[in-house]
């Protein structure tokens, strides 16, 4: 992609927003306010793991549903072959057949990569909200008892 095309495409997204991101500012009446503090905020920024250990349950699950999709898929077509042979079809069913074992298969083994690396950025997150939530607390803040 040429420097001109990228710098079209990212001035039409800028010009298409509606809504602008200050993290050093809170939405107030009439727009953003100033960092002044005088928004509605609490002036604290919390994380959750709960999303993160969400998608992880859910992708242990369809780990397992993967699993009894292959069963059901291979239930499905035990014995075509003794019956259908000499199908023109016959070939294109041990085909599809083949090709959604392995389909299953490779989402299988994604989620089971996933789920662990899901639960882990919940611990992660938690921690660095910790640690940051630390060094903060040791800046001093003018007109507070930190400021002093």
């Amino acid at each position: 992609m040429a420097w001109d095309e990228w710098e079209q495409l990212t001035s039409e997204a800028a010009e298409r927003r509606t809504t602008h991101m200050q993290l050093n500012s809170l939405q107030g009446e009439g727009g953003y306010a100033k960092p002044s503090g005088s928004g509605g905020g609490t002036g604290t920024l919390k994380h959750k793991g709960g999303p993160w250990t969400k998608a992880a349950g859910t992708a242990d699950d369809l780990q397992t549903s993967t699993i009894d999709a292959q069963v059901a898929l291979h239930s499905a077509h035990e014995g075509t072959g003794g019956g259908l042979t000499g199908l023109a079809s016959l070939g294109s069913l041990k085909t599809v057949h083949k090709s959604w074992h392995d389909r299953l298969g490779r989402v299988r083994e994604e989620c089971s990569s996933l789920e662990p690396k899901l639960r882990q950025v919940a611990v992660d997150l938690g921690e660095v909200d910790a640690d940051v939530a630390n060094k903060a607390k040791a800046v001093p803040v003018p007109g507070t008892r930190r400021g002093e």
